[in-house]
C-alpha cells in the first residue's frame, strides 16, 4: 500500500489531481487509515496510470473516467509499463496541469494576492474554459481545502484564494452575455454555501447558448419556487455539493414540483449513490459534461 505522496511519484500524477479524480469522477476508491489517510494499492496506481496516459493522449478526465469504469479501456494495456528502475513515472500532461495547481495553491498559502492570479492567469490561459474548469480550475479550488484541512493555509487565505476563483468565474458569466430569456435556474439549496462548482456550470451553460439565472447560495425554498415561477424556466439545477445538501435539496424538489417546471437536475459531487427521486435528472460533478446534457434538455445544441 503507498501513500498519497508515494502514489504520486510512481505514477506522475500530482496529489491534487488524484484528489480530484476521486471525488470527481469516482474511478478510485483508496483505502483509508483509521486517522483517515489515504492508501492506494497497485490496482488502484494502474487504474492513475491509465487516466494520466489517456489524458496525455488528448481525452478529458472525465471521458477517461467513464471509459475505465464502463470496461471500454483495459487498464493494464494503456497504462504505462514500469520498469525496476523506475521509481517515478515521468509525468506528461498531468504534470502542467498538477504544477499549475500547486503554484495556486502555494500563491493562496503564502497569501500573496498578486501570486494567486498570477497563478490563476496561467490557468486559464492554459486552454479553454471547457479544457480547464473540471481539471484544473475546480481542482486547484478544492486543494484549497486540502491545505487548509492540513493545517498549512489560515481560514482567511483560503476565503481570500476561494473568492478570487469566485470572481474569475463570476466575469465569465457575466462574459457569456445577459439572455434574452431564462431557460433554465441554477443555484443551491438552503445552507449549501460552497458555490464555484454551481456557478462554474452556470458560466458553462451561458457559454453553451442557454438563458440561464443563477441564483447563488443558499437559496430558500421559497427562493426557488419564486424564481422558477417568475422566469417560466424550463430547468432547475440545484447544486448538491455535501451529502449534507441532499435532505435541502428534496425539498426544493417537492417544491418545485408545484411550479409545473418541466425538468429539475442535480448536479455536483454528492449526487452519486444518490437517488434524489424520479423524475429527476442527475448530472453528476464534471461541469462540461452536466452543461452538454441540459443544454440538450432545451433544446440547445451547440
Amino acid at each position: 500500500m503507498y501513500t498519497i505522496k508515494e502514489a504520486s511519484a510512481r505514477t506522475g500524477v500530482g496529489a491534487p489531481l488524484i484528489r480530484a479524480w476521486e471525488r470527481r469522477y469516482g474511478v478510485i476508491s483508496p483505502v483509508r487509515t483509521p486517522a483517515g489517510y489515504r492508501l492506494y494499492d497497485d490496482a488502484t496506481l494502474r487504474v492513475l496510470s491509465a487516466m494520466r496516459a489517456l489524458v496525455a493522449s488528448g481525452w478529458t478526465a472525465s471521458e477517461a473516467a467513464r471509459a475505465i469504469a464502463a470496461g471500454e479501456v483495459a487498464v493494464d494495456e494503456v497504462a504505462p509499463r514500469a520498469t525496476p528502475d523506475d521509481a517515478i513515472a515521468r509525468p506528461v500532461a498531468t504534470g502542467h496541469q498538477a504544477a499549475m495547481i500547486e503554484r495556486f495553491v502555494a500563491a493562496a498559502e503564502a497569501t500573496s494576492p498578486s501570486g494567486t492570479e498570477a497563478a490563476l492567469d496561467e490557468i486559464l490561459a492554459s486552454g479553454s474554459f471547457e479544457a480547464v474548469v473540471d481539471d484544473v480550475l475546480l481542482p486547484a479550488a478544492a486543494a484549497l481545502g486540502d491545505s487548509w484541512a492540513a493545517g498549512r493555509m489560515s481560514v482567511a487565505a483560503e476565503h481570500a484564494a476561494s473568492g478570487a476563483v469566485a470572481r474569475r468565474l463570476s466575469g465569465l458569466y457575466q462574459a457569456a452575455g445577459i439572455p434574452a430569456r431564462t431557460e433554465a435556474v441554477v443555484g443551491l439549496p438552503p445552507g449549501s454555501r460552497h458555490e464555484l462548482g454551481a456557478l462554474a456550470f452556470a458560466a458553462a451553460l451561458r457559454r453553451r447558448g442557454v438563458g440561464v439565472l443563477y441564483l447563488g447560495p443558499d437559496v430558500t425554498i421559497e427562493g426557488w419556487v419564486d424564481a422558477v415561477t417568475r422566469t417560466r424556466a424550463r430547468v432547475a439545477v440545484i447544486g448538491v455539493v455535501t451529502p449534507a445538501d441532499r435532505d435541502a435539496a428534496s425539498s426544493v424538489i417537492a417544491a418545485l414540483r408545484t411550479t409545473g417546471v418541466r425538468a429539475v437536475a442535480v448536479g455536483g459531487a454528492a449526487t452519486v449513490d444518490w437517488s434524489p427521486g424520479e423524475g429527476v435528472t442527475t448530472l453528476g460533478a464534471p461541469v462540461v459534461d452536466a452543461a452538454v446534457t441540459i443544454a440538450g434538455v432545451v433544446g440547445r445544441r451547440r
